[in-house]
């Protein structure tokens, strides 16, 4: 059974000629091989799949081949040609940083590099997916990358350019490849099938093109997908079959649904591209992507942005001919406010029903178109007016005349009559209490004054009181804690006594005393409570703590104890 390659590898491009889609990168690597100024490092930068590392295997190939084409590429007869060829070749040396990164691996590398070729001009160390090195190993290179002896060549290859420290960028000449475009991957993917004798549509190969991405290797595997599905003929419904993609005459019928506002189609439609399993957020961003093309297709200036084949190019330029650009303009920016808020939605496909919904509106309900503005006509008749001898006579419009060319404007409804409020009753009158001796009559200020009550109150008000206190000093935790673990006792109806543990306590009470008791007064009606504040007192006994100290104290328990002590010759310790 012959062994099976995959196209990716079995393709891959031997020659700068070959390379696809990177003219302006190949011709200006053949140049400087023709003029021979070669750097002494190289730095390859851009997407996956687009030909980094092919180019950089070209290129060291082709500087060490020992009888280059007069065109300057490699000769693929000489010994160092034919020794790159059966991958055997010691001139080119290939690092994959991403599982090398270390910095003893980079000192492995700088200990090659002393070691001069045995055939061809150059060692050319490629190290792929640089930007995975570590710190460490950047600062190992950075010497040699920057003087390395003359024979020696650094080609640099990454994804992610920005992770790559900018002491290695500027020691580097940085060359970025560009995406692959639809119709180079197209072009590339018909040479491989003629080459293979399958036979494939192009709008098969459209699909492939837009999954890959602008990457050519993954254009190639998943030509290779579809020749395993399919056999030698592929067509397009086999491709969007085996690759999962949404028809994209499901877009063309959906917006035909939507310039003739049928409602029921368009939820309909959505409903089978969701039981054929695709997502409706998917579905969005598709038919965005889709009025997006019909926009550019309009004009024939910007057609070229469609990054399509010729057929289906040709199909969105019927489309946009029957669609008008202010209304493709309202419909993106609704589908567009659907993809913003589908992220957060919970009921997402109600989310998305109404976008279609509104959609279908937009031909029942079109833009009012903005009128020119027109001159007043002049006024049918007018009055002549008395001018002094010598003035210009101006004719005065005749204001019945005008007042009813003058559009009338619609009598706004009348608002309801508020309703009248009931009258309020009279406040009664507060009784002053006569003046005594012991109680003068307040000062006369034009108002009635009201002597201050003092009310009784009971210990449990008393206590909510003060509980009250916990709830104005909540931010004050020494504070709160002293009203947590202290109650006062009312001594008398006016005067209460605060006992604390400690004089800091009291120290700290002080400082709100007064407008603790304040509140306290103001809740219970009784500006003549009083409090006092004292620390508690506590018995000092005397403790034991010596052996002697204690001794005695047992001895005064019991006189044997003495007794005991000598008959055994004990000693205190």
């Amino acid at each position: 059974m012959e062994h099976y390659i995959v196209s990716a590898r079995k393709y891959r491009p031997a020659t700068f000629e070959s390379v696809v889609g990177q003219r302006a990168l190949t011709e200006t690597l053949r140049n400087a091989i023709r003029q021979n100024h070669l750097a002494h490092a190289y730095l390859f930068c851009g997407p996956r799949g687009v030909g980094k590392t092919t180019c950089a295997r070209i290129f060291a190939k082709t500087i060490n081949c020992l009888n280059p084409t007069p065109d300057h590429d490699a000769c693929n007869q000489c010994e160092s040609c034919m020794a790159f060829n059966e991958q055997r070749s010691f001139n080119i040396h290939e690092l994959d940083a991403a599982s090398n990164n270390s910095v003893e691996d980079i000192r492995s590398l700088i200990q090659e590099v002393r070691i001069p070729p045995q055939i061809g001009k150059y060692s050319v160390y490629i190290i792929d997916e640089v930007h995975m090195l570590s710190a460490g190993a950047f600062n190992a290179l950075l010497k040699t990358l920057e003087e390395p002896p003359s024979y020696a060549i650094f080609i640099l290859a990454t994804t992610e350019k920005h992770k790559v420290l900018p002491t290695i960028l500027s020691r580097c000449q940085v060359y970025d490849f560009a995406r692959i475009t639809v119709a180079d991957i197209i072009a590339h993917l018909q040479y491989v099938a003629q080459k293979e004798g399958i036979t494939v549509s192009e709008e098969a190969l459209n699909v492939v093109a837009q999954k890959a991405d602008g990457g050519m290797r993954d254009a190639l595997s998943i030509f290779d997908q579809l020749v395993a599905f399919c056999g030698n003929e592929i067509t397009y419904a086999q491709a969007i079959e085996v690759l999962n993609v949404l028809d994209s005459e499901y877009y063309f019928r959906l917006v035909d649904m939507l310039r003739n506002a049928d409602v029921s189609n368009a939820l309909l439609l959505l409903n089978e591209v969701l039981g054929r399993g695709f997502d409706a957020g998917h579905f969005v961003t598709g038919f965005a992507q889709h009025l997006r093309d019909v926009l550019v297709a309009k004009d024939p200036a910007t057609v070229q942005l469609l990054e399509t084949s010729d057929a289906i190019r040709k199909r969105y330029a019927e489309q946009a001919e029957s669609c008008e650009a202010a209304w493709i303009f309202r419909a993106l920016d609704i589908v567009n406010t659907c993809d913003i808020n589908y992220r957060t939605a919970r009921n997402k496909r109600l989310t998305v029903e109404l976008c279609l919904v509104k959609l279908t509106q937009l031909m029942a309900n079109p833009a009012p178109v903005a009128q020119p503005q027109h001159a007043a006509p002049a006024p049918q008749s007018a009055k002549p007016v008395q001018q002094p001898a010598g003035a210009v006579v101006q004719p005065q419009p005749d204001k019945t005349v005008a007042a009813a060319q003058m559009p009338q404007r619609p009598q706004m409804p009348q608002m309801p009559s508020v309703p009248q409020m009931p009258a309020m009753p009279n406040i009664p009158s507060i009784n002053i209490q006569p003046a005594t001796a012991g109680n003068p009559a307040p000062a006369q200020t034009g108002q009635q004054t009201v002597q201050e009550e003092n009310r009784p109150f009971t210990v449990d008000q008393f206590i909510d009181a003060w509980t009250g206190l916990r709830r104005i000093f909540a931010d004050e935790p020494r504070l709160l804690a002293i009203l947590n673990d202290h109650l006062p006792e009312l001594t008398d109806p006016e005067h209460c006594t605060l006992t604390l543990a400690n004089p800091w306590q009291k120290e700290v009470f002080k400082k709100v005393g007064k407008m603790a008791m304040d509140h306290v007064r103001k809740t219970l009606h009784n500006s003549k409570l009083q409090l006092t504040l004292k620390v508690a007192e506590y018995e000092m006994s005397n403790r034991a703590y010596t052996p002697e100290e204690k001794y005695k104290v047992l001895l005064a328990q019991n006189g044997e104890l003495a007794n005991l002590k000598s008959a055994l010759a004990l000693q205190l310790e």
